[in-house]
Order: C-alpha cells, then structure tokens, then sequence
C-alpha cells in the first residue's frame, strides 16, 4: 500500500489514480470535519482543501504526518471561508452559531445526537475543532497540535477547554441534568455514533 506521501508526490506529478487514491482515503475524514461547521457548503470546502494541498507542493516536508498536514489546510480553508465578507473573525472567540451558519436539515435525528450536534456548533471554533479530531478521527494531541500550530500541552489544554465548554453547553440542548452527565461520561461513544450519522 502506498505511503500518502508517495501518493501525493505521484498526484503532484499528474498521477490522477494517485490523486484519486488519496482523496478516497480521506474524503470522508474532510467531509465530516466541514459538514457539522459550513452544511451543504461542505464538499465545496474539501475540493478547496485538496486544491490548495497540491498547489503548495513546498509545504509538505514529512515532519508531520500527512492526515495533520491535509486537516491544518482543512482548517485554513475554514477560516478563509468564515472570513470572507467580515470585519472580525477569532477562532478561539467566534463559534459556528455567532457566524450565523444556516443549519439544515441533515441533523440527525435521535435526541442525543441532535444536542451534541448543536452543542458543538456553539463552542469557539477551535474548541469545536479539537474535540471532532479526537474523538471523529481519533487524531492524537500532538496530531491535534501540529493541525492547530501549537505545541502539544497547549492542545492537552484546549481538549480541556473544549469539554468544560461542551459541559456548559449541553444542557440548553438537553432537559434532564442526568441526560447531560451520562453523555459526558461515554463521549467517546456518543461522539462516534456522531460521527457515523454526520459521515
């Protein structure tokens, strides 16, 4: 099986089979990441993200693993996107919900399900961000720092941040305080249930 780094090399060369091999390697991954954040807009946003990874052709030096070189253009793609046409825009302040994205109608329908949806999309985009790495794509935290461009401990602490937030969060979107707590407690499987409904 070819290395996603010989992969991208081959595509770069003009080897569509190897474009095609690692964009069926990862569109799902990417499509996840931007469907819970931007709705339909979502395909757009991986085709930018693929573009803009064989265009920079310098930038991926292999000090990294590719799955966090492609999610850090994923993400420079989303804040371009949120950018576009406004005076402010701060990840760590602005969530999904204050950019007044349009929710549709994809949400899933189980309860649970819908809250934890909701609940992510008011949290601080990088907030949001760490907590879908790790527990959609099960990226580890210093995958997580290398995404974000920042040191290991500082990903540790926005997981944190992200949880206590989430915590805060959850209960407008859920009634029962019991309700709120046993999802916390198993949010590993809850969020991979998540996972699977939004991919």
């Amino acid at each position: 099986m070819n290395s996603d780094a010989a992969l991208l090399d081959r595509w770069r060369a003009g080897d569509r089979d190897a474009g095609n091999a690692l964009l069926s390697r990862y569109f799902e991954s990417l499509y996840r990441f931007f469907r819970n954040k931007v709705g339909d807009q979502a395909e757009d946003l991986v085709q930018r993200t693929l573009t803009a990874c064989l265009a920079a052709p310098a930038q991926f030096r292999g000090d990294a693993s590719f799955r966090s070189y492609l999610f850090r253009i994923a993400r420079n793609e989303l804040y371009r996107h949120f950018k576009r046409g406004r005076r402010a825009f701060d990840p760590l302040e602005h969530s999904v919900a204050d950019l007044d994205v349009s929710m549709t109608d994809w949400v899933a329908s189980q309860r649970s399900r819908e809250a934890l949806l909701l609940a992510l999309r008011r949290l601080p985009l990088d907030l949001q961000i760490v907590l879908e790495l790790h527990y959609w794509e099960d990226m580890s935290m210093t995958e997580i720092g290398e995404v974000l461009e920042i040191p290991t401990g500082t990903a540790k602490s926005r997981m944190r941040r992200a949880r206590e937030a989430l915590r805060a969060v959850l209960p407008e979107f859920l009634d029962d305080a019991n309700d709120v707590e046993s999802s916390l407690d198993d949010l590993e499987a809850w969020a991979v249930a998540v996972r699977d409904a939004v991919g």
